[in-house]
């Protein structure tokens, strides 16, 4: 079995908050060259965006020097460029600095903002801004919130320290308590504990229950309720993609203002940030796995729809 090679540091900065792209190139198949693999490897992109890449200098080596576009290839080799980031509409919301140390920064993320980038949420993300206005360019994020939903997100600050926070949710040693608002029905009993199995196939919005041995678990108990809204307190156990989103839908009280559950609707514009889902990631608890301290966060956040 052939090891693998850590990658060398990147031999470019950041941009905007984002890391260049990084690409490994793969042992095996028949590329002469650097070019000719990148122009398979990324035959997604618009038509000449590899030459044009080649031709500026700015697919780099690790040794930081531009690669040459007749350049051999080189099973192994790594290379960098900063791919061309698309326009997007500034989500008009602050993220909010909850805690920092040498160690951690806990954040109390907006509806609308996405946690880390991806697709076409790249420089108007938690992890991006972060970097930037804390000039932390090694921050990194633990977990994720959904783009939609509101709350406290736990980033890291060292790349060798990252393991052992994400170990936390991994090994559930996280207590995470939520909130939503979502209409109120006298006939469901609560409190109760959901339990379910939930897939999410890539390419596909909404995620679904399915038959099988439960993979998701989610404690509800509502906490008030008026004019036929219900304010609920959401304890998950378990991480899947829209979990509680996916549950609450399920008991017949799916949260105010989700596009996806129980249907999906149409595509809201970009710049329309007048109906937030109302879910929040209220509270944070964990023991620091690196300085033992027992950390409890709160968001000091509210759900509009109810507070109004």
């Amino acid at each position: 079995m052939r090891r693998r090679t850590p990658p060398p540091p990147a031999p470019l900065p950041q941009r905007d908050g984002v890391d260049p792209v990084r690409i490994r190139l793969p042992y095996g198949g028949a590329w002469a060259t650097v070019r000719e693999y990148l122009v398979q490897r990324l035959s997604g992109a618009a038509p000449g965006t590899v030459a044009g890449l080649f031709d500026a200098g700015l697919i780099i080596g690790a040794d930081g020097l531009a690669v040459a576009p007749d350049a051999p290839y080189e099973p192994g080799m790594f290379v960098w460029f900063h791919r061309e980031l698309p326009a997007e509409v500034p989500v008009p919301f602050p993220v909010e600095v909850v805690y920092r140390d040498a160690h951690i920064v806990v954040a109390d993320k907006p509806h609308f903002l996405a946690t880390t980038p991806r697709g076409t949420h790249v420089t108007e993300t938690a992890l991006a801004r972060l970097r930037r206005e804390l000039d932390i360019p090694t921050l990194t994020a633990a977990h994720r919130l959904d783009r939609l939903t509101a709350g406290l997100v736990l980033f890291t600050v060292r790349p060798e320290e990252r393991g052992a926070y994400q170990n936390l949710f991994r090994d559930r040693r996280v207590r995470k308590e939520y909130e939503a608002v979502a209409p109120y029905d006298p006939a469901l009993a609560l409190p109760r504990t959901v339990r379910s199995r939930i897939v999410k196939e890539r390419g596909v919005p909404a995620a679904r229950e399915v038959e099988g041995e439960p993979n998701a678990e989610t404690y509800v108990e509502l906490a008030e309720c008026r004019g036929g809204l219900g304010r609920y307190r959401l304890l998950p156990a378990t991480g899947q993609t829209h979990q509680l989103r996916v549950h609450l839908s399920a008991l017949g009280v799916p949260i105010l203002g989700d596009p996806l559950y129980p249907e999906v609707t149409g595509p809201v514009p970009a710049d329309d940030f007048g109906r937030p889902l109302q879910l929040l990631a209220r509270r944070l608890e964990f023991a620091d796995p690196v300085t033992g301290v027992e950390h409890t966060f709160a968001s000091g956040r509210v759900l509009h729809a109810w507070a109004s």
